[in-house]
């Protein structure tokens, strides 16, 4: 098991990151978190409002494509540990902005492995670079099977295609550099503080808000969807004792269509604000299905289960009811993050649904 002193978490203020930052600065009062993170829409230090004041906790304001800043906070802080989950994430914008994408998620990417390699200097004991990745690098899935850690990358959009890139260039420096490096590529992750364009919180805040609820094409997309606390342990156990040079897939037994975790989200919400049961899904309306929409995604986690001894803990109706509660009492939450910069983007992206 690797020993860290300082860990620098990436992306700190996002949806995973916040959780990781959360799990790792209660879990490890002894090692200085550090959470870099540039705060654009998604980033949010309300996230960690529970854990600003822990004595070993510290924020940097940041952009991983700026050499100069990441340069300033590698020789400040010195980590032992790099868990890489800044990225921009959703498939719909990459399509708008391809270019934000390659940005972020590939250049910066090098940008730090660049600074881990001049920092570490060859001495790469008790070191780590940890890349959390997605499992829609591999492309799409027919009916049956899943993906492995040695399923050929086969990328379909231009998010995929950068985390993708970033993917190999982290292998790259392992294999040309000996950095010592570590990649997880995870299923569809799900839970408190995601923000509202995915469809998790996207289906519950417009329940709230009675509007329509919009779904891709005929909904039949499969999708396999992780709890976000049973990644965080994930993400520890990898950092901590996982092999170099080696990928873990981690996925969450899961499965579904996307109308089927619709529906099931429409029930708990009926339930927790009194109604009946099937009066949310009156609000389903099917719209244009995006570009490239990959039909099914679904992971194999067998290797981390052997290895690590993780496994998912949280079944989807349950994760999906602690969701929805929390989101129900975090009203202050949503307005600050719903503001009129999303609700434009709201528009943009789903405005066959959008109903004012």
């Amino acid at each position: 098991m690797r020993s860290f002193r300082r860990i620098l978490v990436t992306g700190g203020a996002g949806f995973i990151g916040s959780h990781v930052v959360r799990h790792l600065v209660r879990k490890y009062p002894s090692i200085q978190i550090i959470n870099l993170d540039k705060l654009t829409y998604a980033g949010n230090l309300e996230n960690l409002t529970d854990i600003e004041s822990a004595t070993n906790y510290h924020f940097e304001k940041a952009c991983i494509t700026n050499e100069e800043q990441i340069a300033r906070i590698f020789s400040k802080y010195a980590p032992d540990a790099i868990i890489h989950l800044a990225a921009e994430s959703h498939v719909d914008r990459s399509i708008h902005s391809p270019l934000d994408f390659v940005r972020t998620n590939t250049v910066g990417t090098v940008n730090l492995l660049n600074q881990a390699r001049l920092l570490w200097n060859g001495e790469f004991d008790d070191k780590i670079f940890y890349q959390v990745s997605t499992d829609e690098v591999y492309g799409s899935l027919g009916p049956s099977g899943y993906f492995t850690e040695w399923t050929p990358y086969d990328p379909r959009s231009p998010y995929s295609a950068s985390k993708a890139g970033a993917d190999h260039l982290v292998n790259a420096y392992h294999h040309t550099f000996g950095l010592p490096v570590i990649i997880s590529n995870c299923s569809n992750n799900y839970g408190p503080y995601q923000f509202p364009e995915k469809l998790i919180p996207l289906i519950i805040n417009n329940i709230k808000l009675g509007r329509q609820l919009p779904v891709y094409g005929d909904g039949t997309n499969v999708r396999d969807w992780l709890y976000v606390q049973d990644h965080v342990e994930a993400i520890d156990l990898v950092a901590h004792g996982g092999n170099l040079g080696h990928t873990y897939n981690v996925g969450g037994h899961n499965e579904h269509q996307n109308i089927e975790l619709v529906h099931l989200l429409c029930d708990i919400m009926d339930e927790q604000l009194g109604e009946k049961v099937g009066t949310s899904r009156q609000l389903i309306e099917f719209v244009q299905d995006r570009p490239g929409h990959d039909q099914r995604y679904a992971i194999d986690a067998e290797k981390i289960r052997v290895e690590l001894g993780w496994e998912p803990q949280t079944h989807v109706k349950e994760g999906l009811s602690l969701t929805v509660a929390w989101y129900m009492q975090q009203q202050e939450w949503l307005e600050h993050v719903t503001s009129g910069a999303y609700k434009a983007y709201y528009d943009a992206m789903y405005k066959a649904a959008a109903n004012d």
